[in-house]
């Protein structure tokens, strides 16, 4: 071990600038193959630990536990990897492969998940696997390996397979440190395609009317579409209640925060404190309860739960606007906030005047630098540097705007 550190020390020491392209690429392929190595040798050691228990003795209860707290990594990579070491224990051809730097230690990963699904069947394929991790990019290799669990469970009880695959599905959905929530896990096929579809139609709906403006990696589309599928249903009217109510996002802030002080308390329930101007966004269209504080914790009074923006007055905002009213955004009116232009924290009244129907990814730009204000002529857009957000046509077409008086009517005509 003294010559690992002795030679990884040399590596760090080492001055790149001089090496050619070509020099420095095959650096890279030999760290990497190294790397793979290297990975086997610590899952074999991992695989030794777990055999003789040492932790016991500390008083944990799982290797799983011991390596997540020794190491401070979270526990399910904790437990992870335990899973693969004792699975490589009975997998002689693919340790090998991984241990001389045939095979990646993501193929390895993929290996060690196929031969959870048949065990059996896996110890009779495995060379043939191997062989085919050895040659296929990890893309090509998992369509390999679908169409061999798929042949390995004909013959077996019908569904057998299928719920082989369902026993194994986990998700993990945890806040960090800084306020970003970690996903990770495993889906069961029927579940899989179901998010996948679901996640594709939103981020499709999207693409169909692109925004030039719109840097937003293909990730992180994906994941304003999963917040966007969560918000929709938290916004139903049938989902169901938890302790008397429906559940929703619980925003904790101070009212001076919403004015713009610093300092101030302003946090979620589960992610912990966000800035001013997201706590302001949030607030434009929300349910709101007061609460009367002796210093910072100690509740005097609670007052009842109120919505900023009442049903029938957001009815008539629909009915004025139609959809998102940032400059060339078609989201529908179920893909809005009710934005007030002017805030209510702020004195801003929650009027037809003051308000416009926002997209949640408009209306977050709008609270980060974008301005709007009402003219006489509709909402006049403008980017940071103050320069007119013009030149896009509305995509809703000409005929959807109407009058305050006429979105009113049409509001309480639905409402009765």
């Amino acid at each position: 071990m003294s010559e690992l550190r002795s030679a990884v020390e040399g590596l760090r020491t080492e001055d790149l600038g001089h090496l050619s392209d070509e020099a420095l690429e095959e650096d890279l392929a030999e760290c990497q193959r190294a790397a793979e190595v290297l990975e086997a040798e610590r899952l074999r050691r991992l695989a030794e630990f777990d055999r003789r228990r040492p932790y016991l003795r500390d008083g944990y209860l799982s290797t799983s536990t011991w390596f997540a707290r020794r190491f401070r990594v979270g526990f399910g990579a904790a437990a992870g990897d335990v899973r693969r070491a004792r699975a490589l224990e009975a997998m002689p051809h693919t340790r090998e492969a991984l241990a001389t730097g045939q095979i990646s230690s993501s193929a390895a990963r993929m290996l060690v998940e196929a031969r959870e699904t048949n065990p059996q069947a896996f110890a009779e394929a495995e060379p043939l696997l191997v062989d085919a991790a050895r040659r296929h990019v990890v893309r090509d290799l998992a369509r390999v390996l679908a169409y061999w669990r798929s042949a390995a469970s004909a013959g077996h009880e019908p569904g057998g397979d299928e719920q082989a695959l369902r026993e194994r599905r986990r998700l993990h959905v945890s806040p960090t440190v800084f306020g970003l929530v970690r996903i990770d896990g495993d889906l069961d096929p029927d579940t899989g395609e179901t998010v996948l579809t679901t996640l594709r139609a939103c981020v499709d709906a999207e693409l169909r009317s692109p925004d030039p403006e719109d840097r937003r990696t293909p990730a992180q589309r994906r994941a304003d579409a999963l917040g966007e599928i969560c918000r929709r249903w938290l916004d139903s009217g049938d989902r169901p209640e938890i302790r008397g109510e429906r559940p929703h996002v619980t925003l904790t802030v101070d009212v001076r925060a919403l004015r713009g002080e610093t300092g101030r308390r302003s946090e979620f329930e589960h992610t912990g404190p966000i800035g001013a101007e997201a706590a302001r966004r949030w607030a434009c269209d929300a349910v709101v309860t007061r609460v009367l504080t002796m210093g910072r914790s100690e509740p005097l009074d609670l007052g009842r739960r109120t919505s900023v923006v009442p049903a029938p007055m957001r009815r008539a905002v629909v009915v004025r606007d139609g959809g998102c009213r940032f400059p060339g955004c078609d989201r529908p009116p179920s893909w809005c906030d009710a934005h007030h232009v002017v805030h209510w924290a702020d004195g801003g009244s929650t009027a037809l005047a003051n308000l416009l129907l926002m997209c949640r990814r408009h209306h977050r730009l709008v609270h980060q630098g974008f301005r709007v204000e009402m003219t006489r002529d509709g909402p006049s857009f403008r980017r940071p540097d103050g320069t007119i957000l013009e030149g896009r046509d509305d995509p809703r077409g000409p005929g959807v705007t109407m009058d305050a008086d006429a979105a009113r009517r049409c509001a309480l005509a639905g409402a009765g």
